[in-house]
């Protein structure tokens, strides 16, 4: 190897370094806006695993000096935006469109109470708004970026950050949350595999396993196959106890974890079944972040 290109190894070693570096501490803040502007934390979870598989797939062609904050962000926010098109839940309205002015004041110093009461909303209503809108209330008001920054993101003028800004924070005022439905009771699946989870019966838990099952856990591999899964529960065996309980989340059944012996819930599990057999295990031990925001209901008793 010549020393120029020893030399260029050595610059990308660093630059990947720094960026593993920085795509990990970011992370929870990635999740968070990735998850608003989708409307679920899951799904943000997801666009995070997707969007830093390109990141590091790409990592060789960043420019010397390019601030690696924004350029991930940007990343996110176009995995996100590539995520909505693919769900079909994308709103009309462009990025390019024409802006309507008329109430930019409402951007002033009531910001830090504006954004007390954005973090506090209910994430699945951010999905009630217009992209640009929903991108610019997420960015500004629940991550704190300047008006600049939001606009070197979404590509778009201060004055047009301003305009979205402004309808966002109105509309999300204008929305009510009168959702008082009774989560249905837990699955017999679940309820069973939480029982058999909570008595540390891993042997039995381990033949709920399809042949194919998948494990996968944010900041590791993903790994298949029921001998290699099987593991999971030997480090759970291995792990401080803890318990869990079925409960509701964006429509779909979650496991809560908690510490014993009374610690609340930390981080969840989501199970997916083929049959009366676990086809994918989606534990989050290692992304407690993606609690921030979420809408869990404890599922009724049976």
């Amino acid at each position: 190897m010549t020393e120029d290109a020893a030399l260029e190894d050595e610059e990308r070693k660093t630059l990947l370094a720094a960026l593993a570096s920085e795509a990990d501490a970011l992370r929870p803040e990635l999740h968070r806006y990735a998850a608003r502007l989708v409307g679920s934390v899951i799904d943000g979870e997801d666009v995070i695993q997707d969007a830093f598989a390109r990141v590091f797939a790409t990592a060789g062609s960043i420019p010397p000096g390019t601030p690696l904050r924004p350029w991930l962000f940007r990343i996110v926010h176009n995995r996100a935006i590539d995520a909505l098109r693919q769900r079909s839940t994308r709103r009309s309205e462009p990025l390019e469109m024409a802006f309507d002015l008329a109430d930019i004041s409402a951007v002033g110093p009531e910001d830090a109470l504006i954004r007390q009461d954005a973090v506090r909303i209910a994430l699945g209503h951010f999905a009630e708004l217009p992209v640009p809108q929903r991108s610019a209330v997420i960015l500004k008001d629940v991550l704190g970026e300047s008006l600049g920054d939001i606009a070197a993101l979404l590509e778009l003028s201060v004055d047009a950050v301003k305009a979205h800004l402004s309808r966002g924070r109105a509309r999300l005022r204008a929305i009510s949350d009168v959702r008082s439905e009774v989560p249905p009771p837990p699955s017999p699946e679940v309820l069973n595999f939480a029982a058999l989870f909570n008595a540390r019966d891993w042997d039995a838990l381990r033949r709920m396993l399809a042949q194919d099952v998948r494990l996968r856990q944010a900041r590791r591999p993903e790994i298949s196959g029921a001998a290699d899964v099987g593991r999971f529960f030997t480090y759970y065996a291995e792990y401080p106890p803890v318990r869990i309980e079925p409960a509701w989340l964006e429509g779909r059944e979650i496991l809560l974890v908690s510490a014993e012996p009374s610690g609340g819930p930390s981080y969840f599990m989501l199970l997916e079944w083929l049959g009366q057999k676990i086809s994918l295990i989606r534990d989050h031990r290692y992304a407690t972040y993606v609690m921030d925001g979420a809408d869990v209901t404890l599922a009724a008793s049976r």
